[in-house]
């Protein structure tokens, strides 16, 4: 069977993002969701209230067994949040991962602001992960720290990318939705050159969860067999229809409406 994704991410008890909107989406594109579990998050639509950290060698163990008997054709991380928790999951990536494609969503903040990866982690996870990554997803402030540049503007994202694209990653998708205007871009920078995707923006407050349920859909599509740019082109419609569907729900950031989007998940 191929569309087997072992997610590596924290809970959200809230059920908008995290492992929890991981499963959704990879469940809604056809694909097989197995979970490694880094954290427990006390969380919903206004913010994280709390934070309980797995040890790393459990979440090594999780990984571990979960590759030698399911295995896995894509690998997605999300929040990692300890140094050597980031140090483990690169650790097994190379021992078990099988040569899998992994997706890395590079997790430093919450969508209410709270910090998902400690400061100490942060180098970890630009030496000792992004190297291995397929493609990593960050959002415009976490670009910006990758880069170690401001961004202002898509001139910024492509030079920012390109920064990046020197940390190791064969790939990287700068999100700009935290630039103004009436559209969204995203730009897909390789070593072949960059691939704009813009779609309107919907005004909505209901976006909690957007970067974890981007960078499922990318690693459902790559586990499918599909090439990056069309994985990522479909992971950008899915993540559209199920902003526009969402449930409307919570009193701050509200969730997303995975299932409604399933319509999406054809290739």
């Amino acid at each position: 069977m191929k569309g087997r994704v072992l997610i590596v991410a924290g809970s959200d008890s809230g059920g908008g993002a995290g492992i929890q909107a991981d499963i959704k989406t990879v469940t809604a594109l056809g694909g097989y969701a197995a979970t490694a579990i880094t954290a427990l998050t006390a969380q919903n639509t206004v913010g994280v209230h709390a934070v309980h950290d797995a040890p790393a060698a459990f979440v090594a163990e999780q990984m571990r067994v979960v590759l030698e008997d399911i295995g896995a054709d894509a690998l997605k991380t999300g929040m990692l949040h300890k140094p050597e928790i980031v140090e483990a999951v690169a650790e097994i990536v190379d021992s078990h991962g099988g040569g899998a494609p992994l997706v890395v969503d590079p997790v430093m903040y919450a969508k209410g602001g709270a910090a998902l990866l400690d400061d100490a982690a942060r180098a970890p996870l630009m030496e000792a992960l992004l190297p291995r990554a397929r493609v990593v997803t960050p959002n415009l402030p976490e670009a910006a720290h990758l880069a170690g540049m401001a961004i202002s503007g898509e001139d910024d994202m492509r030079r920012a990318g390109a920064r990046i694209l020197a940390l190791g990653p064969r790939a990287a998708l700068i999100k700009g939705g935290h630039l103004p205007g009436p559209e969204v871009v995203d730009l897909l920078i390789d070593r072949d050159g960059v691939r704009r995707f813009a779609s309107p923006r919907i005004e909505t407050r209901h976006t909690h969860g957007t970067g974890c349920t981007l960078a499922s859909a990318i690693a459902a599509g790559l586990a499918r067999g599909l090439a990056l740019e069309r994985a990522a082109a479909r992971a950008r419609d899915y993540v559209a229809r199920a902003i526009a569907a969402a449930p409307g729900l919570g009193a701050g950031h509200g969730p997303l409406g995975h299932a409604h989007a399933i319509p999406a998940a054809s290739d």
